[in-house]
């Protein structure tokens, strides 16, 4: 069975990731893309799915590992009654191939070590044909092919490779794994000690840009952080994925267990403060024109998420061959959602757009001719039902969160005209600001409750409300957002921490009981500190960062009963909360603060 979720850590190329287990298995990998079929699909499933792993042959008294200082360098340490040694893993940048490396560096006395490894393409249901070359072998099946270099002598044994293998002090046995498609020649032959010098300085090139100084004893975290979401970003394109992996339940032996190997439109704005107030402009830029691009078109066909170069179809296949992680089932492979109406991406395009050009990023005409376009569109739909932010797959319903970016979409169109004298018809969009603002606070906010609802006639609460202060709908001060607070440390806090909603009373055809959603613990932090309730907002902020793995990684959800991490991994949207809210408790650059300037008037 596959490790629980917090026991990995990842290594990636900003094409492509693997998860590496504590005990030196590779249980997910994709080549050569993100959405790519899996060579490796152990994680969701049994170990015939595809693995490799390389651990010691005798039981190991004690295992660590760390990632090289600010690198995505992993060491995964033994000790064993025969001495010691180091698992070094890595994936360097990519030029014309992509290349996994593993090396074992004997510290301590001589260790015997073992190592399996199972290829299967097509998400563990390919049996690729393996032959053995001078110096590896050499596995193909239709358009992939995997070539493995090495040393160490191996041998097929029941449809897997085996070797076996002794690192003295000092000796280092190197294998480096490297994907091609099957129809070219065999990928180059690399020097792997090149390569880990090359890798380490390409990392610790990228975060010495990082301004993190002001986020004292945090400063750690967030550097993690910022290293894993530039992982996350496919590099060609600039496209940030919400996550390296599939169909990691939200509840163990679950169905809530969804694809995130796409990019998603909400995470706009949130992705652009967090890369700039680091001091990443040529990253927030990348990302900007991610957005331009993916979204060109008629609005009426934008969509929620795009794949990382902005496919559009993206669609939905559950996998009966992989019993899932801990039985979770579906394991699934695209996303329906793609093709769900959520009416706050607009705003959080806009938002992202003004947010970009309020900081320096280079103008774009053509943005602001599609912001245009974009708002002509909504001025029609506005009024009509969505599926909100959570992606329900039950009836569309008229949710707060999705109205209040609606209203953040021409608020921040009025901004951009009026600072940048950009041309647009300012009376009409201020007049829709002004109807769709009261229209909110008329329909979504409860007096019985004293709390805005998660949807217009609703007695539910909804952890989005928390944004309401952050994105300038409403001041933090207002008593309803106060009382909208409060509501929700009654009714969504589990043991500290914030779940979504209350899924038990929400009609979307699913089991109920996923975790807490980390981000929106992060997002109570955030409100905390804009209500000035600082010493709060410190606790929550520290507890949640308490959270993250022995490598500093953090899943979407966290099981609070369990203390287990739940959900997809690592995930974006868990890091980037991570960032802005340290930010917001610096003295400048405060991502709740920069969306929520000049807020509206109290209607």
């Amino acid at each position: 069975m596959p490790l629980p979720i917090e026991q990995y850590a990842m290594i990636g190329d900003c094409e492509t990731a693997a998860l590496v287990g504590r005990d030196g298995s590779i249980d997910w990998l994709c080549w050569p893309r993100f959405d790519s079929s899996a060579c490796f699909a152990a994680l969701l499933g049994n170990y015939e799915n595809g693995r490799w792993q390389i651990a010691p042959r005798a039981e190991a008294a004690r295992v660590s590992r760390r990632y090289r200082p600010d690198t995505l360098v992993l060491e995964t340490h033994f000790e064993t009654k025969e001495g010691s040694a180091t698992l070094v893993d890595f994936m360097p940048q990519r030029g014309a191939r992509s290349h996994l490396i593993r090396q074992v560096v004997g510290v301590r006395g001589h260790v015997r070590f073992a190592t399996e490894l199972v290829i299967r393409f097509g998400y563990g249901e390919i049996v690729p044909w393996v032959t053995r070359t001078p110096d590896g072998l050499r596995a193909v099946a239709g358009p992939d092919m995997i070539r493995l270099r090495t040393s160490v002598p191996l041998h097929g044994e029941n449809f897997k490779t085996v070797g076996a293998f002794e690192v003295a002090p000092g000796e280092t046995k190197s294998f480096v794994m490297s994907y091609g498609p099957s129809h070219l020649a065999d990928p180059e032959s690399v020097e792997p000690a090149e390569l880990l010098h090359g890798t380490e300085q390409f990392w610790r090139d990228w975060i010495s840009k990082a301004e993190v100084e002001i986020f004292g004893p945090w400063a750690d975290a967030v550097r993690r952080s910022l290293i894993t979401l530039k992982a996350l970003t496919y590099g060609p394109t600039g496209g940030l994925v919400a996550a390296p992996t599939t169909s990691l339940p939200e509840r163990l032996a679950g169905a809530r267990n969804w694809d995130y190997r796409f990019c998603w439109l909400r995470d706009a704005t949130m992705t652009l403060l967090a890369l700039m107030n680091t001091g990443y402009y040529d990253e927030a830029r990348a990302w900007r024109d991610w957005l331009l691009r993916a979204v060109a078109g008629t609005p009426a066909q934008m969509q929620i998420m795009y794949g990382i170069a902005g496919e559009r179809r993206l669609t939905e296949t559950e996998l009966s061959w992989l019993p899932g992680y801990e039985g979770a089932v579906p394991v699934r492979i695209g996303n329906d959602a793609h093709r769900q109406s959520q009416l706050d991406v607009y705003g959080e395009l806009l938002d992202a757009l003004h947010q970009a050009r309020e900081r320096g990023l280079a103008p774009s005409d053509f943005g602001w001719a599609l912001q245009g376009v974009v708002l002509d569109h909504l001025e029609k739909m506005w009024r009509q039902p969505d599926r909100g932010i959570w992606e329900s797959r039950g009836a569309p319903q008229h949710f707060t969160y999705s109205k209040v970016m609606v209203w953040v979409a021409f608020d921040r169109a009025v901004k951009s005209a009026e600072m940048f004298g950009l041309k647009g018809p300012l009376r009409r969009w201020r007049d829709l600001r002004r109807e769709i603002h009261a229209d909110i606070c008329r329909n979504a906010y409860d007096e019985g409750l004293g709390s805005f609802v998660q949807a217009y006639g609703s007695k539910l609460l909804d952890a989005s409300l928390l944004l309401i202060p952050a994105v300038g709908f409403l001041p933090a001060h207002d008593p309803r957002v106060v009382g909208t607070v409060a509501a929700i440390e009654r009714s969504l806090m589990r043991d500290g921490f914030v779940m979504r909603y209350d899924d038990s009373l929400t009609d979307d055809g699913l089991p109920p009981g996923e975790g807490a959603f980390l981000a929106c613990s992060f997002w109570l932090a955030d409100a905390y500190i804009l209500l000035g309730r600082y010493e709060e907002a410190r606790r929550l902020f520290d507890r949640l960062v308490g959270l993250v793995n022995d490598v500093g990684l953090l899943s979407e959800e966290y099981d609070v009963r369990r203390k287990r991490f739940l959900g997809n991994f690592p995930q974006a949207f868990s890091h980037l909360a991570l960032v802005n809210t340290a930010c917001n408790f610096g003295h400048y650059k405060r991502p709740a603060e920069q969306r929520a300037e000049h807020p509206a008037a109290v209607v």
